[in-house]
C-alpha cells in the first residue's frame, strides 16, 4: 500500500497537492457539510474512474431519506436480522444499500432493506453512522428493478412463495414473457407455472406460451 501510494506521489506531484489542499478545506467544515461536499468529490471521481459500475460511486445520504419498496418478497428471521446486526457492529457497512432516486433528495431500497433497518433503528449503529447510510444508485425503471431486487435475494435469501407468486404475475402483467422472467431471475420455467398456478387468476396465463414450457410442466408432473 505505501509502495503504491509513493509511486503515485513521484508520478503525480499536482495530483498530491491538490489533495493537500482539499484536506485543507474539508478539515474546518461542520459534519453535514463535509458529508455533501464528500458526496461531491466522490461525483466528480467517478466522473473519471474507467468504471462504470454502482458500487464506483457511494454516497452518504441521510436514514430519513431512504425508503423501502413495496414489492420485497425476501424474510429474514430474527437470529439473522440479529446476526447481521452483529456482523454491521463488529465488521461495519462493508457493502452499500443498493437504491433508486425518486428525486427530491428521496431513494427507494432496491436491495439492503435490512442493512437500511439496521442502519436506521439500532440507536449504536445510527450514532455510529451520524444518521447516514451508503447507498450505491442504479438507474431502471419498475420492472428492471423488481428484476433487481429478486435477483439479489434468489442469489442469498429466502422467499415467500406468496409473494414469488405475486411478483410473477406483477412482471407478466407488464409484459415479461415466461422465458424473460426464467432468463433474468434465474427460475426455472415449470417454477413460473407453479407460482401463476397458486395465485389462481387466469389472467395470470394470458402471455403464457403453451407450447414448450406447459408440455415440459406436463411431462415433468403428470407422466
Amino acid at each position: 500500500m505505501n509502495v503504491h501510494h509513493n509511486t503515485c506521489r513521484k508520478l503525480n506531484p499536482d495530483l498530491e497537492n491538490c489533495l493537500g489542499q482539499l484536506k485543507r478545506i474539508l478539515a474546518p467544515m461542520g459534519l453535514h457539510e463535509k458529508v455533501q461536499a464528500l458526496n461531491r468529490v466522490r461525483r466528480v471521481v467517478n466522473e473519471l474512474s474507467p468504471f462504470s459500475e454502482p458500487v464506483d460511486l457511494v454516497q452518504w445520504i441521510p436514514a430519513g431519506n431512504v425508503h423501502a419498496n413495496d414489492y420485497n418478497p425476501n424474510k429474514v428471521a430474527s437470529a439473522e436480522m440479529n446476526l447481521l446486526y452483529t456482523s454491521i457492529r463488529l465488521d461495519g457497512f462493508t457493502q452499500p444499500i443498493v437504491s433508486y432516486y425518486l428525486g427530491d433528495g428521496q431513494y427507494e431500497v432496491t436491495d439492503g432493506f435490512h442493512r437500511d433497518r439496521i442502519g436506521t433503528n439500532y440507536p449504536d449503529i445510527a450514532k455510529r453512522m451520524f444518521g447516514y447510510l451508503p447507498l450505491s444508485v442504479i438507474s431502471k425503471p419498475l420492472d428492471e428493478r423488481i428484476g433487481s431486487t429478486i435477483r439479489h435475494n434468489r442469489a442469498r435469501g429466502t422467499h415467500q412463495i406468496r409473494s414469488m407468486s405475486n411478483i410473477v404475475i406483477t412482471l407478466s402483467k407488464m409484459g415479461w414473457s415466461d422465458e424473460k422472467i426464467s432468463r433474468n431471475l434465474g427460475m426455472e420455467l415449470d417454477e413460473i407455472i407453479r407460482l401463476k398456478q397458486i395465485s389462481g387468476l387466469k389472467e395470470a396465463f394470458q402471455n403464457h406460451k403453451f407450447s414448450k414450457s406447459w408440455t415440459e410442466f406436463e411431462h415433468k408432473y403428470y407422466k
